[in-house]
Order: C-alpha cells, then structure tokens, then sequence
C-alpha cells in the first residue's frame, strides 16, 4: 500500500440498493488561532510598551516562555483525532512579529512538525499582525501578499489596522488559497464601526472573485478574528457566506460555524455570553470539487483546559490576563479547525 503522507485514513461507508461500498480518504485539517497578544520581550517601535518587562504587565522572558509552551499545548492536539500530525497549516492573529512564529515553531510538542511560516509587518497601532504557519509535508507556498485595509475613522484620521494575509499554494498537489484576516475590533460601538469591518469583507470577496477569474471554482479559505458574529452583515451581506452548502452560488462561500453559533456555541464570551468571532469561512469550489479535497467537517477546540475555573471570568475561555493581573491562561479566544478529505 502506497505510503499517505502520515495523514490518517478515514473510512466511510456509502450504502447502495444492495451493497455497502467503503472509500477511503487522507485528511487534512486546517485551523485559526488568536494568539492573544503573543509579544516577545523586546522593545520594538510599536506601541508594545506594556508587553515588557518595565510595563503594566511586568511582560519578561518567563510569562513569553509560558505562554509559547501553552499555545504548543493547544495547537500540538487541534486535528490529531483524524491526522496524526495535526494542523497541516494554522493562520494565527496577534502576533508581534516573524521571530514569535520562529520561537513557537520550535516548540516542544510541534517542533517535529518543521512549522514554516508566512508573515508580514502591518501598520497596526499596536503593531500586533496576523501569519500563517504551514507543515512543509503537506503545503508548499507558491506565493504571498498583502492586502491592506485603507480606512479611515468618523474624524478622518486613519485607522492603522491589519492588513489581510494572502498565501497561495499547494496542498499535497491541491491549488489553494487563504486569506488570513483581523479586522478591526468593536471598539467606539459595534454599529458605529461596522463599516471598518464591512471593508474587510469587501476586500476579501474582491480577491476571491479575482481568483475565480482565473481559477475557476478556486479553492479560497476565508479565516480569522473576524471581530463580527456569522449572521452579521459584513460576513452575510459584504462575504456573501451562507450556512446552508445547497445555497452556496459559484461565487459564494460557505461558514461552517454559523450553526455553531445558532446553537449558541462560540469561540469566545463577551458579558457572559458566547458569541463566534474566530471563523474559517470556505468558498464553492470545497464544496463540490471536481477533483481534489474537499471540506469534511468544522469543530471548535474546546477541551476542558481551555476554559477559566475560578474569578470573574468562570467560564470563560481561560486568558493570559485578567486586565493587568497575570493569571497564565492560554488565549481569550477558542481556536477552530476545518477538514479537508481526499478520496484514495
């Protein structure tokens, strides 16, 4: 039998008029993370002074080293149910810069994994960036670009945000491409800013018509801190996704995590409510493919670990401060994952 890259095969049983036909499938997982705040201990020219260790949060090399160790805890278990090497590639919001990536590549738990990575610098205020990391084995970057968010507040002064992230490659053969986002927050009130958002979204639905241009029923993975809920307008109306696959149009996408939401299930808690900001969003092209992977299933990564025990955030997803006060936690937000499967 020919070796299948490491990735785990998946059976599946197809029931006939009168005989059950079993196929089998190599499959693929594909995660977003927020790294919440993930700042090396160095003073760099962005506004980064409370990340160390002579600002608010007493920001040193031990709280840095933690904080690695414990994203490798997460990231290390995220897929491992279907692949045995986890997240073939992981996009990852609120990065300080490439040399965070470096030191979590070299993590423990994942470091067999040879984690590369893609990033640039932005413009952020706060100069915290989005990335991408990928497992060589099983995804080669043909290219890379950035595609900035130009906007401006009510006052007209510009807002320097994100910009959004895109990678093309192959993935084990399959062309594909990913546009990692963090658009901009709430932060002013969330209808008085829901045209910054709104932008994001028109960026990215340009993009991906320009791919099916010339990659017709291009495989495009839509994923990141969104700062917006599935049912808002920037991700309903701006995106065009739908919840229902059979509604999807060749030029639509569809968000695995808006049921998760319906249902009352999210990635993050806000007023002791959950809500889903944290979204892999997934273009027609997954959903019917003529040849190649296509998407399989969504989940939330959700383990125990994850969530606060004790203090006024029970309950929550289990952060690395409570304001100024260290507490140790992993990440204020849930990670997610999509898999992608392949008939062999």
């Amino acid at each position: 039998m020919r070796q299948l890259l490491g990735i785990l095969i998946l059976s599946m049983i197809f029931v006939g008029q009168s005989t059950a036909q079993v196929s089998k499938f190599k499959v693929i997982p594909i995660g977003f993370y927020n790294f919440e705040n993930l700042f090396d201990t160095i003073d760099q020219e962005n506004d980064d002074a409370e990340f160390l260790p002579s600002g608010t949060r007493h920001w040193d090399g031990v709280k840095y080293r933690d904080k690695l160790s414990k994203l490798d805890e997460v990231v290390s278990q995220i897929g491992t149910d279907l692949s045995p090497d986890g997240l073939a590639i992981i996009g990852v919001a609120e990065i300080e810069n490439a040399g965070v990536l470096a030191d979590f590549a070299k993590q423990r738990r994942v470091a067999n994994r040879n984690y590369q990575y893609v990033h640039y610098e932005s413009t952020d205020r706060r100069g915290i960036d989005v990335g991408l990391l990928y497992n060589p084995k099983y995804f080669k970057v043909q290219h890379s670009s950035i595609h900035p968010l130009i906007i401006y507040n009510e006052d007209s002064t510009r807002n320097y945000t994100r910009d959004i992230l895109l990678v093309g490659g192959l993935l084990d053969g399959d062309q594909i491409f990913i546009l990692v986002n963090h658009w901009p927050s709430r932060r002013g009130g969330e209808a008085a800013t829901a045209y910054l958002r709104n932008t994001g979204a028109d960026i990215c639905k340009a993009v991906s018509d320009s791919l099916n241009q010339v990659h017709p029923d291009a495989k495009v993975i839509v994923m990141g801190d969104l700062n917006d809920d599935p049912t808002s307008p920037s991700i309903k109306k701006h995106l065009g996704a739908q919840k229902s696959k059979k509604k999807v149009k060749k030029d639509g996408f569809f968000n695995p995590f808006e049921q998760y939401y319906l249902d009352g299930i999210g990635t993050l808690a806000y007023q002791d409510a959950w809500t889903i900001f944290d979204n892999i969003i997934i273009s027609y092209g997954w959903l019917a493919p003529k040849s190649g992977y296509q998407f399989y299933k969504s989940a939330i990564f959700n383990k125990p670990f994850l969530i606060q025990k004790t203090g006024r955030y029970k309950g929550y997803p289990f952060r690395t401060f409570d304001f100024d006060l260290y507490v140790g936690g992993y990440s204020d937000h849930l990670p997610v994952c999509i898999y992608v499967v392949k008939k062999v």
